[in-house]
C-alpha cells in the first residue's frame, strides 16, 4: 500500500506538448494518412474510373500494405512497427517524387507499359493549387508516414497502447472506409 502511494503520478498532472502528443499518436497519424491514400486511390480508380498508370501501381504496391502493417502494429502494441513500415514509406517517397517530377514535366516522361502514360495528369486545378497532382498527394502521404515512423523510432515517449489505441485504430479504418464508400455512393 505504501509503495502505491509513493509512486509519482506523472500522466495525470503533466501537460502534453505538441511533440509529446505526436509521439503518443504517431502510429495513428500514420495509419490515417495510409487509409486516406488507400481509399483515395481506390476512389479515383473504382468510382471516377481513372485508369492508374504503371507508376501509380508501384505507389499502390507500397501504400496498401502500410494500412495493414500499421493497423496490426497498433493492435499488437508493436513499438517497432517503424522497422517494416519506414522502408516502404521511404521507397514510396522516391517513386512518388519521380512520378511527380514527370507529371510536372520537370524531367522527361519515361515510357510506360500501361494503358495510361505516366506523365498523364488527371487533376488539373488552375491557379495557386496547380501543383496538386495525384503523385503529389501520394508524396504527401508517404512523407507523413515517414515522419511519424521516424518520430516513433526516436521518441522517448512511448506510443499510445492498449484498448484506447486499438479502438482509435479501428475507428480510423472503419471511419475512413465509410467516408469514401459514402462519397462513392453519392457520385
Amino acid at each position: 500500500m505504501e509503495r502505491a502511494q509513493s509512486m509519482p503520478i506523472t500522466t495525470a498532472t503533466t501537460k502534453l506538448g505538441l511533440l509529446d502528443w505526436l509521439s503518443l499518436s504517431c502510429r495513428h497519424i500514420a495509419l490515417l494518412a495510409a487509409m486516406i491514400a488507400t481509399a483515395g486511390s481506390l476512389f479515383f480508380s473504382e468510382v471516377l474510373r481513372w485508369i492508374p498508370c504503371e507508376l501509380c501501381w508501384y505507389q499502390r504496391i507500397l501504400m496498401y500494405p502500410l494500412v495493414v502493417l500499421l493497423f496490426v502494429g497498433i493492435w499488437r502494441d508493436d513499438r517497432k512497427v517503424y522497422l517494416y513500415a519506414l522502408p516502404l514509406a521511404l521507397a514510396g517517397i522516391a517513386v512518388s517524387l519521380y512520378h511527380y517530377l514527370m507529371v510536372m514535366l520537370i524531367i522527361p516522361p519515361a515510357p510506360c507499359a500501361g494503358a495510361v502514360p505516366c506523365a498523364f495528369d488527371y487533376i488539373n486545378i488552375p491557379g495557386a493549387l496547380s501543383f496538386v497532382k495525384i503523385p503529389f498527394l501520394a508524396l504527401v502521404a508517404f512523407s507523413i508516414i515517414s515522419v511519424m515512423m521516424a518520430n516513433l523510432a526516436l521518441a522517448e515517449t512511448p506510443p499510445a497502447c492498449g484498448r484506447p489505441a486499438r479502438i482509435t485504430a479501428t475507428v480510423i479504418v472503419l471511419g475512413t472506409a465509410a467516408l469514401f464508400i459514402g462519397l462513392g455512393m453519392m457520385i
